[in-house]
């Protein structure tokens, strides 16, 4: 994989990664603590989804990196696991606007849906939670990426632990929101596996066509 990459360019994405997740510390250093101890400890959800905001400063500087860090690694894995790539920068710059777009309309969806069936305010801590967990895991991809560019590490291993911590922190994050809205879920679980199935997992089955789409 290292052959095929042209490393200057993702050195640049992964430092406005790395920006980004600097900015957010350092514009709320209390907050990025909590939010880093966020598996386990409840405080973090308890305390910051109170004061949420359409647009979060903090939560939109970690969206970039979990973008930006998604997407190289998806570079890795379509060409450690499909056929090599020779790096292509409008071909990412797709694949960064798809991720990006996908994540975008996806929340606003979820948060009209809140305001048609008048329950903002569940949707809203929903919608946090979800979005704590997803950053987080931007982060790992991070991590993840530097040792796949800069290390000597076996690829596959290094994607599999990533892929695997990934898929950790998001069923905690899954069973965090079902135990708060569990309630809610079994009074309406039809329209729970229907939001699933429409919103959870349609949105990467379009990025999977997409991805196959620019590089078919």
């Amino acid at each position: 994989m290292r052959d095929y990459i042209t490393f200057d360019w993702f050195t640049i994405f992964t430092i406005i990664g790395l920006c980004t997740i600097v900015l957010a510390k350092y514009l709320n250093t209390l907050r990025f603590n909590d939010f880093m101890y966020v598996i386990g400890n409840s405080k973090y959800l308890k305390i910051y989804s109170k004061d949420q905001k359409f647009i979060d400063q903090f939560d939109s500087f970690l969206f970039i990196n979990l973008s930006v860090s998604l997407s190289i690694f998806i570079y890795f894995v379509y060409s450690t696991y499909v056929s090599p790539l020779t790096f292509d920068l409008v071909t990412f710059l797709k694949l960064l606007f798809a991720i990006s777009t996908i994540a975008i309309i996806k929340t606003l969806i979820e948060r009209l849906i809140g305001s048609l069936f008048e329950i903002d305010s569940i949707i809203d801590h929903y919608v946090f939670q979800k979005t704590t967990f997803k950053n987080l895991s931007g982060i790992v991809f991070l991590v993840a990426n530097l040792f796949l560019l800069y290390t000597k590490i076996d690829i596959e291993i290094t994607i599999i632990i990533a892929f695997s911590l990934v898929c950790i922190i998001n069923i905690i994050g899954f069973l965090t929101s079902f135990k708060t809205y569990q309630k809610i879920i079994n009074l309406n679980f039809f329209y729970f596996l229907l939001y699933l199935c429409a919103l959870e997992i349609g949105p990467y089955v379009l990025l999977y066509k997409v991805i196959r789409e620019y590089n078919g």
